[in-house]
C-alpha cells in the first residue's frame, strides 16, 4: 500500500460517513430537516446513532454541511493557489462563485440542498457558523500573503465570511456576492 493510498479502516470509515450523509440528504429533501431523526437517519444507514455522532459531531446540521477543517483548506488553497495577477479578493470572490446558492450552474441535487439549507433556520444557522469560523484561518492566509497583519486583516477575513449568508438569501445571490466585493475592494483596494 502506498503512503497516499488510504487503508481499510480509513476506507470502511468514509464509506460509513458517505452512507450517513447520502441517507441523510435522501430523507432531508423528502421530509424536510426538522421531521427526520438521527435515529431515522442511523437507521437508513444500517449504523448505530452513536456511530453517526461518532462520525459527525455536529449532529444532524453536519450530516448534510460537513464540517469547518475541509472549509478552511479550500479557503486558504484559493487564496494560495491563485494564479499570477489575480487579488486575493477576486480569488475569494470566484472562490464563492461556485459554492452553494452562488453556483451559477448547479446539478439538481445541489441546487435542492442548497435550498433545503436556505430554507431552513438550523440548517443556514449552521452554514454561517461553518463560515464564520474560518475567520482566524482566512486572516492567516491574507497576512501571509499580503504581508499585512493588523485589525484591517481580520476585518477583511470576517466581511469576506459572513457574504454567505447575507448574499446568499437575496433574490439573486450571484448580483448580490458581485455588489459584496464591489464594496470590499473599496475598502481593501490593495488586496
Amino acid at each position: 500500500m502506498g503512503p497516499t493510498e488510504p487503508g481499510r479502516r480509513e476506507r470502511k470509515k468514509a464509506a460509513t460517513r458517505q452512507a450517513l450523509s447520502g441517507a441523510a440528504r435522501e430523507l432531508f429533501l423528502a421530509r424536510g430537516f426538522d421531521n427526520v431523526t438521527v435515529a431515522e437517519i442511523a437507521d437508513a444507514a444500517d449504523t448505530a446513532v452513536s456511530t453517526l455522532f461518532a462520525h459527525f459531531p455536529g449532529g444532524k446540521e453536519a450530516l448534510i454541511l460537513g464540517h469547518g477543517q475541509e472549509r478552511e483548506e479550500a479557503l486558504a488553497a484559493a487564496v494560495r493557489n491563485r494564479a499570477e495577477g489575480v487579488s486575493i479578493l477576486q480569488a475569494l470572490r470566484d472562490f464563492l462563485a461556485t459554492r452553494g446558492p452562488f453556483d451559477p450552474d448547479p446539478d439538481p441535487l445541489s441546487r435542492r440542498v442548497a435550498e433545503l439549507v436556505i430554507a431552513t433556520p438550523a440548517l443556514r444557522a449552521y452554514a454561517r457558523t461553518l463560515w464564520t469560523g474560518c475567520e482566524d484561518a482566512l486572516a492567516a492566509v491574507i497576512a501571509e500573503q499580503t504581508g499585512e497583519d493588523d485589525f484591517s486583516v481580520r476585518l477583511l477575513a470576517r466581511y469576506v465570511l459572513e457574504i454567505p449568508d447575507l448574499a446568499g438569501t437575496e433574490p439573486d445571490p450571484a448580483a448580490a456576492l458581485d455588489a459584496a466585493f464591489v464594496f470590499l475592494r473599496r475598502g481593501w483596494p490593495g488586496f
